[in-house]
């Protein structure tokens, strides 16, 4: 009937406006999250502050739902695992590896070329899309953007190459992650106890890293309420909070959709890092962010307009 139909229409665009929610609030809050690790590992080595963070947020996600999930089907299992692996442990190692090398804005810039990674991935294991001539094209820009940025400096020209590739790194594991994460919110679990599952499986693989690079907390490193505010803000706030958000956003929208998003995600850095950090943007890095960003923006619009 006509009623149905319209009735039917309302509700699919109230669930991809919820969607759209979602993904705003992760990103608008994970722009942010490069300050706070920067802040935090003064005082942190880069696997304590990821062990840290995870810990709190699995607990927190515990108390947002506390029922246990049963896993159905062991490769089932092999994604969550998978999704444990790139999106919680490597990734944030390589990014908090990343701050302790360059600056704040350039890792928000340079990890946003991710949507670039998730294309790549969704065409080997989704095949959901065909990569266009326009994805390559934009890939030159954001590369050649990339590089304008590594060389740039406060205090002329410098090469920023260890971290600024740490930072390409991470955003290769978050390609990978999205790919994964959308195969697992195809099996019909919920949300939460879903994204629980992939905490779980990120902090069992942190903690052969933090056996060998030294895990030495001590109770005056939370002394200052700087330290506790961000390690908070970081474990509920981008940990148990935006991943839960982040993931409803891609079961609703869809990975490639939902990674448009991350657009954003530079520019909430480069002005929270001004602001806070007192990061000064050179001339050849503003070039290089437009071209970044140009670079993402050509390969996805025009990807999708083909």
């Amino acid at each position: 009937c006509m009623n149905c139909d319209n009735e039917r229409e309302k509700f699919m665009e109230k669930k991809q406006f919820t969607g759209h929610i979602m993904a705003a609030i992760s990103v608008v809050i994970w722009g942010t999250t490069f300050i706070s690790s920067k802040i935090l590992l003064e005082d942190f080595s880069p696997i304590e502050l990821l062990l840290l963070r995870f810990v709190i947020g699995y607990i927190i996600l515990w108390i947002m739902s506390p029922r246990k999930m049963e896993v159905t089907d062991r490769k089932h299992e092999l994604h969550f695992a998978g999704a444990g692996l790139t999106g919680i442990c490597l990734y944030y190692l390589f990014e908090n590896v990343a701050l302790l090398y360059t600056q704040a804005s350039n890792v928000g810039v340079i990890t946003s070329i991710s949507p670039f990674f998730i294309g790549i991935s969704a065409h080997l294991f989704l095949k959901d899309e065909k990569l266009k001539e326009s994805f390559f094209v934009g890939f030159i820009f954001a590369i050649v953007g990339i590089a304008m940025i590594s060389f740039s400096g406060q205090d002329g020209v410098r090469l920023n190459f260890a971290g600024d590739m740490l930072s390409v790194v991470a955003a290769m594991m978050w390609g990978l992650y999205a790919i994964l994460a959308r195969k697992a919110g195809d099996f019909g679990y919920p949300v939460i106890p879903a994204t629980r599952r992939m905490f779980f499986y990120g902090i069992l693989m942190m903690l052969p890293l933090a056996f060998v690079f030294g895990f030495d907390v001590k109770a005056v490193q939370f002394g200052t309420p700087g330290n506790l505010l961000n390690l908070l803000y970081l474990s509920v706030g981008a940990c148990a909070v935006c991943f839960v958000t982040w993931n409803r956003a891609v079961e609703i929208l869809g990975a490639i959709k939902t990674s448009v998003y991350i657009y954003l995600i530079p520019v909430i850095t480069i002005i929270t890092s001004i602001v806070v950090l007192h990061e000064k943007i050179t001339w050849m890095s503003a070039a290089g962010t437009v071209l970044t960003m140009t670079g993402v923006i050509i390969s996805e619009r025009m990807g999708n307009a083909g």
